[in-house]
């Protein structure tokens, strides 16, 4: 079976997480790369793509990889984000990632991860994103060894419902 592993990580944390996917895949036809410097998703049995969650939702460079997948393959999704695992932001995110690829969407994985500085500091003056930011600065040491341990053995049920 031919696999790829495409991610987009603009802090390093979802590619963390295909980094452990891709490691405990057992296929000798297997790919990982920078969505940006991913091949033709048309060449690959099972794809497993990857995302930072931003502001409920997909990000447009995962949206149109995903779009960009056709009819009958077969696809995994996975995202990092700043809230609580199968928090309400993270699952609308996963239900507008799960719309997106033509092929069939055999699950999806989420988990915490750590937000920018950055952003945190900049939600923590808005009245309106202040609960989130200080959610996610609990975040800060994700994606941590059980995250990664969750990550694989969600790959390894995928490879297996991609075999059925």
């Amino acid at each position: 079976m031919k696999i790829l592993v495409t991610y987009f990580s603009q802090t390093g944390n979802t590619k963390k997480v295909a980094e452990a996917i891709f490691d405990t895949l057992h296929s000798t036809e297997k790919e990982i790369a920078d969505i940006d410097a991913a091949k033709d998703p048309g060449a690959y049995e099972l794809i497993f793509v990857g995302f930072p969650v931003h502001s409920n939702s997909v990000p447009k460079k995962a949206d149109s990889f995903l779009r960009s997948i056709p009819a009958g393959k077969k696809v995994a999704i996975f995202a990092t984000h700043g809230s609580i695992r199968n928090g309400a932001l993270a699952k609308t995110a996963f239900e507008t990632a799960h719309t997106l690829p033509k092929g069939k969407v055999l699950g999806t994985f989420g988990c915490r991860g750590k937000v920018a500085q950055s952003v945190i500091d900049a939600l923590m003056k808005t009245t309106e994103h202040k609960p989130w930011a200080e959610e996610a600065t609990s975040a800060n040491t994700h994606p941590d060894e059980a995250d990664l341990k969750d990550a694989k053995a969600w790959a390894d049920q995928m490879l297996v419902k991609a075999r059925a």
